[in-house]
């Protein structure tokens, strides 16, 4: 299926919310996504569990959280290459993310290898 951008952008939203939910066990509570020219940026806010906003309290919880999740992220990256490259009809090329202790919010930058505007 063709998507215009703002469908594309819907669709990836959804599917990393799903993906959050099914790989995680909870979703954000807001997401958004934008495309531009090559890149895919995709922003999740209230990704923090209790437990986690509890240990972002002092420097070694945050980089425990932080190393979690960059592990998970990890472990899920072909599933979430595959969402984007379905959705976009192009190939990733590389993958970039982080998460703020302070705010809860996570930031997937999806590297494509052609522009997709």
């Amino acid at each position: 299926m063709v998507y215009s951008k703002g469908q594309m952008e819907d669709e990836i939203t959804k599917a990393l919310i799903q993906w959050e939910k099914e790989f995680k066990g909870r979703g954000p509570t807001e997401a958004r996504t934008d495309i531009l020219r090559d890149m895919v940026i995709v922003v999740l806010r209230g990704i923090l569990s209790q437990a986690e906003q509890q240990l972002s309290r002092n420097l070694e919880g945050m980089a425990l959280v932080k190393e979690l999740r960059r592990q998970l992220v990890e472990q899920g990256r072909p599933q979430l290459e595959v969402i984007v490259s379905q959705i976009t009809s192009r190939k990733v090329v590389s993958l970039h993310t982080d998460v703020s202790t302070k705010t809860g919010e996570r930031i997937f930058v999806f590297m494509m290898d052609k522009n997709i505007e």
